[in-house]
Formats: structure tokens, C-alpha cells, sequence
């Protein structure tokens, strides 16, 4: 059985792990499978019966730059030794770091690799893109999109996409342990989440962490529109980080009592499921899983359409070559688009803006897709039932099966 290495950096929260973990116990059925990490702090996910390797490297702020490349050459004499002395066939990694090891480390053993671009911000550093291009036996992305920029941009063929696995039966188990909702405290004193969220008409949620790509100030100036109409309406933002500067803002917008962080949750599905609307206001995505998740649990979503994945995800193949007929670039749409299984709104700004006082056009089609939403009960059931059915079509089965004939192609 041929030996097949997946590598991370870390295993304790976000997309590109959760993916590398069902990876890995998808693939057993067809490769000896090891996950390789450079730390093990903090390990967030269920490695159980997985094989996993830490060779000890974590980052390191110590000595600036050039302590940043010396622990990159420790990465990659440490791995390059594993793959030779494990006689591993194939090295598939996931996010920039991982990618810059898995390349260096291609001389002096068989493995082959491939180089996994995972967001649309793996794409802005131009000679990373040309280096893993140029180094990997071929780049997988999780997007139709990030594959047609390497072809537009990179003039690179050697590349292919894969949706991301959703794994909707265990969503759905794990939504209904409710004991971590039932305890959820909102971090900066607005009381128990249940007693603030569960009787109000109508919830809004959104779960990532604090990171200027996930535009949660865009999303909280929205809601403070829609609160205007919907006074009794609540917005729920589930994840870590430092909220402190967000909290401020829907203060000076006169919400602070109708928005919630109750912080990083091991189990942030009964939050999702509590709630009426997903709402995902990042400017930057790879293939955004959050917005599957909430989809599986069959919420109906209104999402930005930043540079990657909501618009492969929420319109029908017909809305979306429409769309890159109309902007070959591969630039936002500048409407609301009403698809098959969901909102899209124009991207939003990536500068991050906690000025209560300066609501932009885009904050208010982002309002104003909502609003489509919640003042049409039938349309947000149709769109719940659009959802749950698209959410189908990602299936871990056809996943496996896609990658085992890319992974044998190379």
C-alpha cells in the first residue's frame, strides 16, 4: 500500500485542518496515511486511529526574519529526512507554510507533491504561487476559482480542484448536543446566550475567528440596519480571538445588547442550528466550510462574494458562468444576485474600518440581502430546503474518490 504524508503545521482550529483531519480518515481505505505536524499545541480535532508525527518545529518570533528561515530549514532537513527514511509515495500539504516545506523538501526522496492553494489570500504572494507552481508535481485548490486565476495569471495547467468534503451526519449529531450552547456566556458580560438568543424572532449567526478577512465589522454594521426594522433580532458571532474592538463598535451603534461572542466553541454547530440565517461577510475565503456547515444543518446563507467559494457554492452552474462571463476577471459582482441556494452580495472591504459613524455602501447591501431574506418567510424556507439539497452534493464518498484518481494521475 502505497504511503501518502498529509502536512499542516498545526491541528488547533480553522478550515484547511478540519480538511487535512477528514483527509487523512478518508484515505485509509486507499493509502497508508500520516498527518505530519511542525506543533502539536493545542490540538483542537479528533486525531484518533489517525498516525501523527510531530517533528517539533513550531514558529518562532525569535530573532526576526532571519530566525523565521532558519526554523523553515529545521522544517525542511527534519521532514525531508521523514519522507526518505518512511518511503513516502506522495506529500500533499495544506497552507502556505506547510507548502514552503513540502517543496524544499523534494530533493533526495520519491515522493511526489502537490501543493495545496487554499484561499484566495494564498494567491497574493506572487513568487510563493511561482514556487509552488514551479516545485510541486501539481497544485490542488479547493476552488474552480483559484484554479482559473493559475491559468489566467500563472499560465500553469498542472493544477486541479477538489471540493471540500461535508460530512452532513455528523453536522447534524453534533448539532443537537446542546450542553455547550445551554452554557455559552457572552464574553463581555451580556449574560447567558440562550437567555438572550432563543426566544428572540429572529437570530443571525456567524462563526470564524477575529481576522480582518472574515469583515465581522461589515457584519455588524449591516445588522445595525436590519435592527432598525427588526429591533427584537440578534446577532451571534461564534469564534477566537480578540473581539474587543468589535464588541466597541456595536456599542457605538447601539446594539451592544443584541450582539453576542460567546468565543471559541469545540462544538459550534447547535449555535448554527439555533439560529435563523447565515450570514458570511468575509472578504477572502479558499472554500468556506462554515457556510457548507450552516447549509447542512439547512440554514438558508447570505455570503459575500469574495474573491473564492461563495459563488461556486450558491448559485447553479448557469448563475455562476453567467457571472464570470460578465467579469472574466474574476472581480465581485456590484448586485445582490438572488441563486438557486442562496444570497450573494458584493465583496466587501478588506480595510478594516471601526468607525461607527461611516456605513458604506457595501454594509448596506449586505443589509439589504438580509432583509431579502428575513421579510419573505416563504423565501427563507425555500432557501433553507436550496440549502440542506446543495449541502448533499458535497459528500465525503465522491470526495475520497476524486482525490484518490487525482493523487494516482501524478
Amino acid at each position: 500500500m502505497k504511503r501518502l504524508l498529509l502536512m499542516v503545521p498545526m491541528l488547533h482550529q480553522g478550515g484547511f485542518e478540519r480538511v487535512c483531519v477528514a483527509t487523512a480518515r478518508l484515505m485509509q481505505k486507499y493509502y497508508k496515511v500520516t498527518i505530519l505536524i511542525f506543533s502539536d499545541k493545542d490540538i483542537n480535532y479528533d486525531v484518533s486511529g489517525i498516525d501523527v508525527v510531530n517533528i517539533n518545529v513550531p514558529a518562532t518570533r525569535k530573532f526576526g526574519k532571519l530566525g523565521k528561515v532558519v526554523n523553515v530549514l529545521r522544517r525542511v532537513r527534519k521532514v525531508r529526512s521523514y519522507k526518505k527514511s518512511h518511503n513516502i509515495d506522495i506529500s500533499y500539504s495544506f497552507g502556505s507554510s506547510a507548502n514552503y516545506v513540502n517543496v524544499l523538501s523534494k530533493a533526495g526522496n520519491r515522493a511526489k507533491v502537490l501543493t495545496g492553494l487554499r484561499c484566495s489570500t494564498d494567491m497574493e504572494n506572487k513568487r510563493e504561487v511561482t514556487l509552488f507552481c514551479k516545485r510541486a508535481d501539481q497544485v490542488l485548490s479547493c476552488s474552480k476559482e483559484i484554479m482559473r486565476e493559475l491559468e489566467r495569471d500563472y499560465n500553469y495547467e498542472k493544477s486541479s480542484y477538489i471540493y471540500n468534503p461535508l460530512d452532513i451526519s455528523m453536522i447534524t449529531e453534533k448539532a443537537g448536543d446542546k450542553e455547550g450552547l445551554f452554557r455559552a456566556k457572552d464574553m463581555f458580560g451580556n449574560g447567558l446566550l440562550v437567555d438572550n438568543t432563543l426566544d428572540s424572532p429572529f437570530t443571525i449567526v456567524s462563526v470564524g475567528r477575529q481576522d480582518y478577512i472574515k469583515g465581522f465589522w461589515h457584519l455588524i454594521k449591516a445588522f445595525s440596519i436590519v435592527a432598525r426594522d427588526y429591533p427584537d433580532s440578534r446577532l451571534v458571532i461564534v469564534g477566537t480571538g480578540d473581539f474587543s474592538g468589535l464588541r466597541k463598535l456595536a456599542d457605538d451603534l447601539g446594539i451592544g445588547k443584541k450582539v453576542f461572542f460567546p468565543g471559541l466553541q469545540k462544538n459550534p454547530f447547535p449555535f448554527v442550528d439555533a439560529a435563523d440565517l447565515y450570514v458570511l461577510s468575509s472578504n477572502h475565503e479558499g472554500f468556506p466550510n462554515a457556510l457548507l456547515e450552516a447549509m447542512a444543518l439547512g440554514k438558508p446563507c447570505v455570503a459575500a462574494d469574495c474573491k473564492t467559494g461563495p459563488r461556486e457554492i450558491l448559485l447553479n452552474e448557469k448563475e455562476y458562468q453567467k457571472l464570470i462571463s460578465d467579469a472574466p476577471d474574476g472581480s465581485s459582482t456590484d448586485k445582490i444576485i438572488e441563486g438557486e441556494f442562496g444570497i450573494i452580495v458584493p465583496d466587501m472591504d478588506q480595510n478594516i474600518d471601526l468607525d461607527a459613524s461611516n456605513i458604506t455602501e457595501e454594509d448596506m447591501l449586505l443589509a439589504y440581502g438580509i432583509l431579502k431574506m428575513i421579510t419573505d418567510e416563504e423565501k427563507m424556507k425555500k432557501y433553507g430546503r436550496k440549502a440542506y439539497e446543495r449541502a448533499l452534493s458535497y459528500n465525503p464518498e465522491g470526495y475520497a474518490k476524486n482525490l484518490y484518481t487525482i493523487l494516482e494521475k501524478i
